[in-house]
């Protein structure tokens, strides 16, 4: 059934992407929920009409007739950038504090959840077995799959889990009826390749044509953007601006973060790396406005098999389905012509790059190390 659009609450809102996305496919928000400084002066700023409420565990309730709740709860304890401690981490362990709400709610028609894909592996699928059977003894239907941001046309190549549940629908019909297919969308001798300048050891996240997940964090322990090598051989970072629109948002969007007290500008980036990327959200109410009938043929998943890139269950039984993480083919946005806050990598981020490649025996691309090097020579060198 269709649904176009409805009330809506966000918990664990962060700066509002499921909440923009979904508002512009017509849900109205009437709740958010968001605990951190930074992110509360965002939602304030842009979502002004809207009550705003901080710690979800003091949470009462949530507005009766509320149709969906949209929920991107902590994910530091399922990342693998993060302290990988679980579903009972400190953090991620909140995620129950949905199911408390929904529950005292009697049930809103339909419970959107998003997370990291290491979600599905950790602990050896615990997180999800958690999360699937809490949502059962709800008399939810569940679904989920792994999506990427490049297919609705950002150059950023960023995996979420999206799950989709459902007491009187049936969310396949939302989350599996479209299926584009992996696509190439550039070529490294030609296009801008984008990389994690904070790492160099055990990891690159080498992406081309795109730069790698935002993230709210790093290797080194601070919030940052990746790094981009240009076909010149020039390294710059993308800005704040260029990391906004990255996730959809216009420019700008977390300026009112530096309101809070306490907030450097620098915490804009943990905030956008935190974020639900808008395009992917709008996404999502596009196909609750239009759900498609076609769903593709699954499989049973069977009890201690790892969770797939895609699944459905109910009353126990899970099913895994065979579709992609590119739902769809949006125009894409060449890397080239995105960036306009860009500035080139200093010295000495250069230089402690060039450090840790020497620490491991990461493989790395033809030619770009020297790159690297030459990149660095022009910054100043060593010394510099």
């Amino acid at each position: 059934m269709a649904v176009t659009g409805g009330r809506m609450v966000g918990l664990f809102a962060g700066i509002g992407g499921l909440e923009l996305g979904l508002g512009a496919r017509g849900w109205n928000t009437e709740l958010l929920c968001e605990i951190e400084p930074g992110a509360q002066a965002v939602l304030a700023a842009r979502f002004p009409e809207v009550p705003l409420h901080g710690d979800i565990t003091k949470l009462r309730a949530i507005p009766g007739g509320t149709e969906l709740v949209a929920a991107g709860f902590p994910c530091q304890d399922l990342s693998q950038a993060g302290r990988t401690a679980g579903i009972t981490g400190k953090r991620s362990g909140l995620v129950d504090e949905v199911f408390r709400l929904v529950r005292r709610q009697r049930g809103p028609r339909w419970l959107l959840i998003e997370n990291v894909p290491f979600m599905l592996q950790l602990g050896r699928g615990a997180a999800m077995r958690h999360i699937t059977e809490a949502l059962e003894e709800l008399g939810y239907t569940w679904a989920y799959r792994v999506v990427d941001a490049r297919a609705f046309g950002l150059p950023q190549r960023r995996q979420r889990v999206l799950m989709l549940a459902s007491r009187t629908e049936d969310p396949r019909q939302v989350l599996f009826g479209d299926d584009a297919g992996e696509r190439i969308v550039g070529d490294p001798e030609r296009d801008p390749c984008g990389f994690y300048w904070t790492e160099g050891v055990r990891g690159l996240g080498w992406a081309v044509n795109a730069i790698p997940t935002i993230k709210g964090g790093s290797a080194l322990g601070i919030a940052s953007p990746p790094a981009v090598r240009l076909p010149s051989g020039e390294v710059v970072t993308p800005g704040i601006v260029d990391g906004e629109r990255l996730q959809g948002f216009d420019s700008d969007w977390t300026t009112p973060a530096t309101n809070a007290p306490g907030i450097r500008p620098g915490h804009r980036w943990k905030l956008v790396g935190n974020a639900v990327n808008v395009r992917m959200a709008e996404w999502i109410g596009s196909r609750l406005a239009e759900p498609l009938g076609a769903i593709p043929d699954d499989q049973p998943l069977e009890p201690g098999q790892p969770w797939p890139s895609a699944a459905w269950g109910r009353c126990g039984v899970a099913h895994r389905v065979p579709v992609s993480t590119w739902p769809v083919h949006e125009p894409y946005e060449d890397l080239a012509n995105f960036l306009t806050d860009s500035r080139l990598l200093s010295a000495r981020a250069t230089a402690g790059f060039l450090r840790r490649t020497g620490m491991g025996s990461l493989r790395f691309p033809a030619g770009f190390l020297d790159d690297m090097e030459s990149h660095l020579d022009r910054m100043g060198g060593w010394a510099a």
